[in-house]
């Protein structure tokens, strides 16, 4: 586990060591790549700039790699999903052209326009905080490499078996601390892994520009992450685990002093309770006086199993199983119980509150699919239920408005401007937040007040 990004890109300096004195050159990838290339590139004494790549997901299924495309124009298509979920060339070509406008205001944003430094003939180290399916570093590689750099290195703190061969193909050396065989996500891989902002993108490019010196954490980087620090994980016992099935289940339950209520998150495909931008929001819904139980739907080794992930009876049945411990906690008795659901896990959260009727207080989703609770559930759902969608998210907004017309209880549908489906543009997530603990305050605890 890192404690942060700063504290993997620490210890991936550390281990990039051997490159210090060389010309090198570090290009990270944004958001989140950043915050290591900045410690990196100041350990090695040598410049940062970004390269700006973006995942194409999936229409349907946004976080589901379809391919990826560069700022330099390569693009690389995983022709395996393309044909396993019947993708057109013309909607393929609709999520490149939408990318490309991302990568153009990025752009901007973070050079003013200008191009990435020139790499010809110069050793590049090409730095993120970790792969997954891979398509966003073997599309940055595959650009990189046609602009004839002397030695290509690419250099994460985690990433699959699977995926680690794929990049050693395209990169001269891959430096990786950790391969994991039992990946579920990079985020679960971080004690901190919220939110890399555009500005702080910014500020640590303008920071390296302004040459802090090279090597001037060298000593601390010998020992690198070895000190605690005000921003490690509280040491309290916030850990459970969940009975269900013939299973259990790995939870965070966090429940402030005074709380009246407590949101169970049912996360979307592919993630677990460690995804930051679930995180984000549950930091949002305690800081209101809302208790907070993040769990995973999945155990690891099924996780595996990729459609599991669609299994909505049994994540649905998880939900329920893990309602059922916290009814049965004595130390809980009598808080009320809403439910976060994103992805997948939104399907989930509507069909157990369907199951539970009133006793769930409300519901909110979060770029969800709740149309893949079905029609007879969604008409029996009594709790409250917010519908949050971002309004770049075109194909799930559809969805989302199908579902909402089935949905008789007490409902909103908020369409969050300028948001696409991972709620990664400024100020998108937060505005998740704020929507989801306004509803949660007014269902779960104002009125109960009454």
């Amino acid at each position: 586990m890192f404690r942060d990004r700063k504290d993997a890109g620490q210890k991936l300096a550390a281990a990039l060591r051997h490159y210090r004195g060389k010309d090198v050159m570090v290009l990270a990838l944004p958001r989140g790549g950043v915050v290591l290339g900045r410690e990196i590139a100041e350990f090695l004494g040598a410049p940062l700039d970004v390269l700006i790549v973006r995942k194409l997901g999936v229409p349907w299924q946004p976080e589901l790699a379809m391919g990826a495309v560069s700022e330099t124009g390569a693009i690389i298509l995983n022709d395996n999903v393309i044909s396993a979920y019947n993708i057109s060339r013309q909607r393929v070509d609709e999520v490149i052209s939408v990318q490309k406008k991302e990568i153009e205001r990025r752009r901007e944003i973070y050079r003013k326009g200008r191009g990435i430094m020139p790499v010809k003939g110069r050793m590049v180290i090409l730095v993120d905080d970790g792969i997954a399916t891979g398509a966003t570093m073997k599309a940055a590689l595959t650009a990189l490499k046609k602009e004839g750099p002397a030695k290509l290195i690419a250099a994460v703190p985690v990433s699959p078996p699977e995926t680690q061969d794929a990049i050693k193909r395209l990169a001269d050396d891959f430096v990786c601390l950790e391969v994991h065989p039992f990946f579920t996500a990079i985020g679960s891989f971080y004690y901190d892994f919220r939110q890399v902002t555009d500005e702080e993108v910014v500020s640590l490019l303008e920071e390296a520009a302004g040459g802090a010196g090279a090597g001037s954490r060298a000593a601390s980087h010998g020992e690198a992450g070895s000190a605690a620090r005000s921003d490690d994980p509280p040491a309290g016992g916030a850990n459970k685990l969940i009975p269900a099935d013939s299973v259990m289940l790995e939870g965070d339950l966090q429940i402030p002093h005074g709380a009246r209520a407590v949101v169970v998150f049912a996360h979307g495909s592919g993630s677990s309770r460690h995804s930051p931008r679930n995180k984000f929001v549950a930091h949002a819904l305690r800081s209101q006086g809302l208790g907070t139980l993040l769990f995973d739907l999945l155990t690891v080794g099924e996780d595996v199993a990729y459609e599991k992930r669609f299994d909505i009876a049994l994540l649905t049945g998880r939900l329920i199983a893990a309602t059922k411990w916290l009814r049965g906690d004595p130390t809980l008795a009598g808080l009320a119980i809403g439910y976060f659901g994103s992805s997948t896990g939104a399907a989930a959260a509507l069909r157990a509150a369907a199951h539970f009727g009133g006793d769930i207080g409300a519901v909110v989703s979060r770029g969800g699919r709740p149309d893949l609770a079905g029609e007879e559930a969604l008409r029996k759902i009594q709790s409250p239920t917010l519908l949050i969608v971002g309004e770049q998210d075109r194909i799930v907004i559809e969805l989302n408005r199908r579902a909402f017309e089935y949905i008789t209880a007490e409902k909103r549908l908020e369409i969050v401007p300028g948001a696409t489906h991972l709620f990664e543009e400024p100020g998108t997530l937060e505005e998740v937040a704020r929507l989801a603990a306004g509803w949660f305050v007014r269902y779960l605890v104002e009125r109960a007040l009454i």
